[in-house]
């Protein structure tokens, strides 16, 4: 298990219990009791830290290494029936975007989202989850490809960002993220985006428009990561904390401001401390709202959705004297 820095008296009560454990196993005795009263114990600290986590330490939360990325999360929701598509059938095929045809409850549904790997060598391949523009250009195929068999969509956002290399803005990085938004807004069938960690910049923003917009507890979403709005405004990442708390990117402050449908609640502790229950309260959640969108017509969904992104924000109208 790797700790966060604040999560520090939780690992000292676990380690505690090993260390019980193992003299009882050693000496015979039976420490049950004490090993139970600090088991209630880890469970009331941790309860306590994660009822008053900071906008940071949630951003610390999204990145956790061991918290599940978006093929974990298709597999166990799809029970194993996910088919990868591959290419955007005009440069290649980019790893950092995965998708493809899965089944949930006997209903077919195109699953995408931003993998990054799940180890160091899978990271370097996948790019971090940070998707050159043939990602995008393979996302909106594989959608176009949903609205055409009339199968609904579901994506999976978890990314710090588009790739920012060179190769990638000489091949239309911007041009392929605003087709997908114009595209997106039009699809005729349901369309459910999920953060599951990093929701960061145009990069999430590029499969993130949908019917139902819903984010994990311990996301964020925003057009910039903390540290990079510290070193602009700061010119130092020393603010990051207190561009986290100015950014206002947290899953609770953005169905506040209205600008998502939902939160999803993780596990005591995080996503990364029970994988299965996020598994399967994040399945039920799709199923829920599939079940719901299903009953409207393709034409008021759209409308519904153009609607939901058109009403964001605010709008002053400036009379200049003649």
């Amino acid at each position: 298990m790797i700790y966060l820095d604040f999560e520090k008296p939780i690992q000292d009560l676990e380690e505690e219990i090993i260390k019980l454990k193992e003299v009882a196993s050693k000496s015979k005795v039976d420490l049950t009791d004490k090993i139970i009263e600090l088991e209630n114990h880890i469970a009331d600290k941790t309860r306590e830290l994660y009822n008053n986590l900071t906008p940071w330490q949630r951003v610390q939360i999204s990145r956790h290494p061991e918290r599940p990325y978006t093929l974990a999360y298709i597999d166990y929701i799809s029970n194993n029936s996910f088919i990868e598509l591959h290419g955007d059938r005009t440069v290649g095929d980019d790893k950092a975007m995965v998708g493809g045809f899965g089944e949930i409850e006997g209903q077919t549904v195109m699953f995408i989202g931003q993998q990054k790997g799940i180890n160091t060598k899978m990271r370097q391949i996948r790019r971090f989850g940070m998707a050159n523009p043939e990602g995008y250009r393979k996302a909106l195929r594989l959608m176009k490809l949903a609205e055409k068999f009339n199968k609904p969509i579901v994506t999976f956002i978890d990314t710090p960002g588009a790739f920012p290399g060179l190769e990638a803005e000489e091949r239309g990085q911007g041009e392929a993220i605003a087709r997908n938004l114009l595209e997106m807004a039009q699809l005729k069938v349901p369309v459910i985006c999920i953060i599951i960690g990093e929701g960061a910049s145009g990069g999430a923003l590029g499969i993130g428009i949908g019917d139902k917009v819903l984010m994990l507890e311990n996301t964020w979403y925003s057009v910039i990561s903390p540290e990079s709005c510290s070193s602009i405004l700061w010119r130092s990442w020393n603010f990051k904390e207190q561009a986290a708390d100015a950014l206002k990117l947290t899953s609770y402050d953005m169905n506040k401001n209205g600008l998502i449908d939902g939160v999803i609640n993780e596990p005591l502790g995080g996503a990364h401390r029970n994988h299965e229950e996020i598994f399967v309260t994040v399945k039920q959640e799709i199923l829920k709202h599939l079940s719901t969108l299903n009953m409207l017509t393709p034409a008021n969904r759209i409308d519904m959705r153009i609607q939901k992104f058109s009403s964001m924000g605010v709008v002053s109208d400036l009379e200049l004297d003649s």
